[in-house]
């Protein structure tokens, strides 16, 4: 039977409001008939009907959709036996560009020049009346700062954060909400508005007002009614604002105090005056993942330390505690929040640097329930002081950008089941609107060199279509003239390196080349590539700039000063961060070499063939320049660190006899070693592919499955419940060993960097890779090794589940395979025979020589 498996628009099944002149719609059908493909897939929209076998982004090009407007789309797709199945799915669009009735608005009177700190939030409300019998009715709200509404006494909307984190000088998202059922005949509206990251202190030079000097709101309700007659009521003048309300502080970093004393019924409000921005930035209906709330985290100890109560969640995470009190007038309640324990069983707070982390509550008289709305936390302790244990219940929310999971791995390896799962919560922390390096210390911010390096993982685990999309488009107005990409996006008042002009910098601005790569591949829309080629040329044409003060070969080696760059960051082979970044040289030069290469090779995806050309001419010249200096000229490196050899290997530097001496000089270090790693953030996501994939597999599952620090597994075994920044985060005694190195203690233990591990875990051990961009055509290819005896793993592609399960009994290795409809895909056994299949399940067996 032929079933549509999923249906959307613009990447979401419901709830899509979209500001897309021709929006996209994909949708996947699945068939339980083995072999089966589709003969036709009929898509109509709006009076517009088209036809085709293409089941990824396919673009409306029908006539102008109308603002603020409902649609309705069906598809229907035939198969080649005859059935057919349907569906339909309703989009809305938003304000399309057009003018808003309402006006900026805020407190002309408030100001605060204190630095380093976040503003007083705003409080602003509205009472309205309506006209008749309502048929539909939408607020649309967006603010400088983070706002949370509520309508009648009720919130209005699941998100946190809104209206997100963008570049705000270029963009800014709106948020459309249905309120036809909340309404009544009189309303009233109340919207609070923190400082967020427009207002607010933000990264850790705690700078705040980088985009305005206060917050502002801009909100409209827009009321149909049953005779056909249109209303909108818009934030002005007639609106009241006060910064007396219950919330006293909102920031990111130090926390949030509410006084639950507080009643709006009883505050100093004053009128709202008209604001003037001092960005212009367009205002778009929000095409990100909006941050919500998720798992409900629940403690699995609760301790008496002196005169707080220390809670164990059992899991590091990012999110907000819910409070239940019994509480007094007056009764003030704290709540601390850290990743670890010192000794004493007390919360370790040194490693958030200037960050508070800190709730405060006041209580009133009673019964009552508080979770933080304007702030978020990363930790999974907290320590609760101001009440007895008796007259509280805690649990806690984990909030990130709503994602779809569609990634899934397992394997007869507990360690390494928990090590997928660290890769996931730490994914999910710091999926965060942005994708940020960490969720609890004086930074969260959008460092460039941690999602270039991890996307391909979360394209594994996550649908990041829109999240990423709206990333990029930030990053791509964020480009520096000279063609560099800022470290960090949105940069919000951050700069490296400060060089007049700035200059680009290895790895962390190949993020603009390998995220809509890593996008590509999981996706199969070729826009992507399209709208960010531009950037690419000017970043990597910024990055030969910078490399070509020389002569001969030195032309070609990207040897700025190191303390422009990141080197080989934190790689725990070396101690120090000047150690790290004077590895420069060679990371550069690679980064050069890498990134030329996938801009020739997506130049020809593009049909830009004088692009390719260039871009291929100088991948060859850097591949020939780092061989020439930096080796022998028979594959051993004059300079041996595992990176070095890790990034050419796997980037394609070297063939032949040069490239089997890398190879096996690489082995042995990592064998001398201990087979611990010794890779920072360029090399650690490549060096087991650099292994395996080239005759030194034993090599590669010793690594992955060493126990030692530094290794993968070394915080697995230490209690590790996310991925650690450093891979020393913690000593055999439970102790942070981390010294003055140059970092200012820089220490997470909550970030995803090193978790790019999960790309081999899905290619290699399930053995799920795709040969063409989408999945339309894959390969199941399981790498049996290591202590292994079974694996399995799944990503849901865009035409449907491709899965793989395999086991090893002894010497014979059985393999189930399952094949989404309208793809194709190559099973290779461990025996080395193939099979070409098409949709179905499938089931194969071999015998595996040597196996143990």
């Amino acid at each position: 039977m032929l079933k549509l498996r999923r249906f959307a628009c613009e990447d979401l099944e419901t709830g899509c409001v979209t500001d897309e002149a021709r929006p996209r719609f994909s949708f996947a059908f699945e068939s339980d008939r083995q072999g089966a493909s589709l003969r036709e897939v009929v898509l109509e929209v709006n009076g517009w009907t088209w036809r085709g076998t293409d089941e990824v982004a396919v673009r409306y090009d029908g006539a102008p959709l109308s603002p603020c407007t409902v649609y309705q789309a069906r598809v229907c797709a035939t198969d080649d036996a005859g059935e057919s199945a349907e569906g339909t799915l309703e989009f809305e669009t938003g304000l399309l560009g057009g003018s808003w009735e309402a006006e900026w608005i805020s407190d002309a009177a408030y100001r605060f020049d204190e630095k380093g700190v976040a503003p007083v939030p705003m409080v602003f409300k509205h009472a309205f009346s309506l006209g008749g019998k309502v048929r539909r009715a939408r607020v649309y709200a967006t603010a400088l700062g983070i706002y949370d509404i509520s309508l009648n006494g009720q919130r209005v909307g699941e998100r946190y954060f809104a209206p997100g984190f963008t570049s705000y000088g270029s963009t800014l998202q709106y948020q459309t909400y249905d309120v036809t059922k909340r309404l009544g005949s009189s309303n009233e509206l109340v919207v609070t508005v923190a400082g967020g990251w427009a207002v607010g202190p933000f990264s850790y030079t705690r700078k705040n007002r980088v985009t305005a000097d206060r917050q502002a709101l801009l909100l409209e309700v827009r009321v149909e009614y049953a005779d056909g007659t249109t209303q909108v009521l818009g934030t002005g003048e007639d609106w009241q604002v006060t910064e007396d309300g219950p919330c006293r502080m909102a920031c990111f970093y130090d926390g949030e105090t509410y006084d639950a004393r507080v009643s709006l019924d009883n505050v100093t409000w004053r009128p709202a005056a008209r604001e003037a921005l001092r960005v212009s930035p367009a205002l778009v209906a929000e095409d990100g993942a909006p941050v919500r709330a998720h798992e409900v985290m629940r403690p699995v100890s609760c301790t008496k330390v002196g005169d707080e109560l220390v809670y164990d969640f059992g899991q590091n995470f990012a999110g907000v505690v819910d409070l239940v009190v019994d509480g007094h007038e007056s009764q003030t309640i704290t709540v601390r929040h850290a990743e670890i324990l010192k000794p004493d069983g007390t919360l370790n707070t040194d490693f958030l640097r200037t960050a508070k982390a800190t709730l405060t509550y006041v209580c009133r008289e009673g019964r009552q329930e508080f979770s933080p709305r304007l702030t978020y936390m990363g930790f999974r302790y907290v320590a609760v002081s101001g009440v007895d244990e008796g007259d509280i219940k805690i649990c806690a929310h984990a909030l990130y950008s709503d994602l779809r999971t569609t990634g899934e791995f397992g394997c007869s390896d507990e360690r390494l089941n928990r090590l997928q799962q660290n890769i996931v919560w730490s994914s999910k922390s710091n999926l965060m609107d942005i994708p940020t390096d960490c969720p609890q210390r004086d930074e969260r911010m959008g460092w460039t060199g941690d999602i270039a390096v991890f996307a391909p993982t979360a394209c594994y685990n996550f649908d990041m279509g829109r999240f990423l999309r709206k990333w990029l488009r930030d990053l791509r107005s964020e480009q520096y003239r000279t063609g560099g990409i800022p470290v960090t996006v949105p940069a919000q008042g951050f700069g490296f390196p400060t060089t007049i002009p700035p200059m680009a910098v290895d790895f962390w601005g190949d993020a603009c080349v390998l995220v809509p790569w890593a996008l590509y591949q999981a996706e199969g829309d070729v826009e992507v590539l399209r709208e960010n080629f531009d950037t690419m040329r000017r970043y990597v044409d910024a990055c030969r700039f910078w490399a070509r003060f020389g002569v001969g070969d030195y032309c070609y080696i990207w040897h700025t000063p190191a303390v422009l760059h990141f080197g080989d960051w934190v790689a725990p082979d070396v101690p120090k961060m000047g150690q790290w970044q004077a590895r420069s040289k060679w990371t550069a030069t690679a980064s050069l070499q890498h990134t030329s290469a996938l801009v020739a090779r997506i130049a020809k995806i593009l049909d830009e063939k004088d692009a390719a050309e260039k871009y291929g001419r100088l991948s060859a010249r850097v591949a020939r320049a780092y061989r020439n200096v930096f080796t022998d000229g028979h594959g051993r490196l004059k300079q041996e660190f595992q990176t070095a050899y890790v990034l050419p290997i796997q980037f394609g530097m070297l063939e032949g006899d040069e490239l089997r001496a890398a190879v096996k000089r690489l082995s042995q270090l990592v064998e001398q070693g201990g087979y611990r790693i010794g890779t920072g953030f360029p090399g650690t996501p490549y060096i087991l592919f650099a292994l395996a994939d080239n005759g030194e597999k034993d090599t590669a599952f010793q690594m992955l499955e060493c126990t030692s620090c530094p290794s993968w597994l070394y915080e697995v075994v230490h209690g590790a419940t996310t991925i650690w920044e450093r891979w020393d985060g913690l000593d055999e005694n439970g102790n942070c060993p981390i010294g003055d190195d140059g970092t200012d203690i820089m220490i997470s233990y909550n970030h995803y960097a090193s978790g790019a591990v999960g790309d081999f875990l899905y290619r290699r051990v399930a053995g799920l890779e795709q040969l063409e961009p989408g999945y339309r055509r894959s390969r199941v290819q399981p790498l049996v090794g290591g202590g292994l005896c079974s694996a399995h793993g799944a990503v849901e592609t865009p035409y449907g589940r491709l899965a793989s399960s395999w086991k090893l009994d002894g010497s014979s290795f059985s393999l189930e395979v399952e094949v989404p409809l309208g793809t194709t895909c190559e099973v290779v056994l461990p025996d080395g025979s193939t099979r070409e299949v098409g949709c179905g399940s499938y089931a194969f067996s071999c015998e595996v020589e040597g196996a143990r």
